[in-house]
């Protein structure tokens, strides 16, 4: 169920200040976050977050068209390796 129009996007505080302090400097770093329900915001078009999948930070540089959805919708959080296939040697 999405979230109510009334209540607006949900972004986590820290990660809107560790965004400005990024523009604000100039610096072409890596932003990291756990937060993958926050929602990418106009503001984040340009910078580059690690978002975190439980295994390892991914980075994702944010572009106009991911304006919207949240951070957990743009990397997987599980890799399918393939399945496995055993031959019975009866």
């Amino acid at each position: 169920m999405p979230r109510s129009i009334w209540k607006g996007p949900f972004v986590e505080k820290t990660l809107i200040k560790k965004a400005k302090k990024t523009q604000e400097s100039g610096k072409r770093e890596v932003i990291k976050t756990w937060s993958r329900r926050s929602t990418i915001m106009p503001d984040f078009v340009g910078l580059t977050f690690g978002v975190y999948n439980w295994q390892k930070f991914i980075p994702v540089t944010v572009t106009e068209i991911m304006v919207g959805p949240s951070f957990g919708d743009l990397c997987q959080p599980r890799f399918l390796k393939g399945h496995t296939f055993e031959l019975n040697q009866s």
